[in-house]
């Protein structure tokens, strides 16, 4: 049976748009896509029409492919018109990866939130080219499987500044409760968290739209890791916040634009259910721990299905967010174990 009309989620496109083509979703608003070398193999990008150029919402990781797509995309559906603001709704290398192309290149403004800024800026030019003991430290305190530390030691880390073109000095900075105009439209700016700090989000005022970024998705939900930079963060929390704050806003008919997966509407819905399954996900952890096990003995109960080599280093910080969560509410204790892993068990 179906659900009651407007609560379920539909998908008004069953294909993503093909490298170098775009799709009209409304007016003056294209959705494109970009590939990603890794299992989540493509971000959306869109591009909104100002009359005498045109703002574009996030970019793809930076590669000399990338951009050649993003040029056959400027040549062909942007109708050769300049592209003169790039907004990044979060730090992330799939969404800031070739803000600086943009600027640098062709003279382009920065939007961005103040944080996503500084996080960006501050990881490109931290380029490491052998492991930092604070990144080792923590993955043996997540309790990493000793053959993944040992592969990952005997290779050169991954540097933020390997998926990000160079950036240059000076952004436009929005932030809560700011009123934005792109393509013809005004937009509320409201602020996530947990999946990136400083998330934006806009929610057009004059239509149904609705940029998500990742802080929303249809059909994933968003990684909500945990890293060495902050090894106590609970950005769990963060998201749960944002999620409740931001589901009194959404509408059946809102046509959510998220940064991977397709469009759809049922926005209340989609919220409620990813608020839902992190819940039941707590849930489940924390019968799990009923004896003392270490983040990376937490998969099961968290994912419900087996992790694979190209996903054991999110599913480990999203697990580590999850048993933090539960220390910070004060639902378990943790205790080192001899190799330093923090071992997490339920009170009483």
């Amino acid at each position: 049976m179906d659900r009651a009309p407007g609560l379920a989620m539909r998908y008004p496109w069953d294909e993503p748009p093909k490298h170098g083509t775009a799709i009209e979703i409304a007016e003056g608003v294209l959705w494109m896509r970009l590939p990603l070398p890794m299992k989540l193999d493509h971000v959306n990008v869109y591009a909104l029409d100002d009359g005498d150029g045109w703002t574009v919402i996030d970019t793809g990781f930076s590669s000399k492919k990338t951009r050649a797509i993003w040029q056959t995309l400027i040549d062909g559906p942007l109708a050769g018109k300049p592209v003169r603001r790039v907004v990044a709704t979060h730090h992330h290398p799939d969404h800031m990866g070739n803000v600086g192309w943009f600027q640098s290149e062709l003279g382009a403004e920065l939007v961005t939130t103040r944080t996503a800024w500084l996080f960006a800026r501050m990881l490109t030019l931290d380029v490491q080219e052998t492991w930092p003991e604070e990144t080792l430290d923590y993955y043996r305190s997540a309790g990493m499987a000793p053959e993944v530390l040992a592969k990952r030691m005997a290779e050169r880390p991954f540097n933020f500044a390997d998926m990000v073109y160079p950036m240059p000095l000076g952004f436009t900075r929005i932030k809560q409760g700011d009123v934005f105009r792109m393509g013809g439209r005004d937009w509320d700016v409201h602020m996530g968290n947990g999946h990136a700090p400083e998330h934006a989000t806009f929610w057009s005022r004059d239509d149904n739209l609705v940029i998500t970024g990742d802080q929303i998705l249809s059909s994933i939900s968003p990684n909500i890791g945990v890293y060495a930079t902050e090894p106590l963060a609970d950005p769990l929390a963060d998201w749960l916040e944002t999620c409740e704050r931001l589901a009194p806003l959404a509408r059946p008919e809102h046509l959510a634009l998220g940064g991977h997966k397709l469009p759809f509407t049922g926005l209340p819905i989609r919220m409620r259910q990813l608020i839902d399954n992190h819940h039941g996900a707590l849930t489940r952890l924390l019968d799990h721990l009923d004896t003392p096990k270490a983040a990376s003995e937490c998969f099961a109960p968290l994912f419900k299905r087996t992790i694979g080599e190209g996903e054991y280093g999110l599913a480990l910080v999203e697990a580590v967010a999850h048993v933090n969560h539960l220390y910070h509410t004060g639902d378990v204790i943790r205790t080192r174990r001899e190799d330093g892993a923090w071992l997490y068990q339920r009170k009483g």
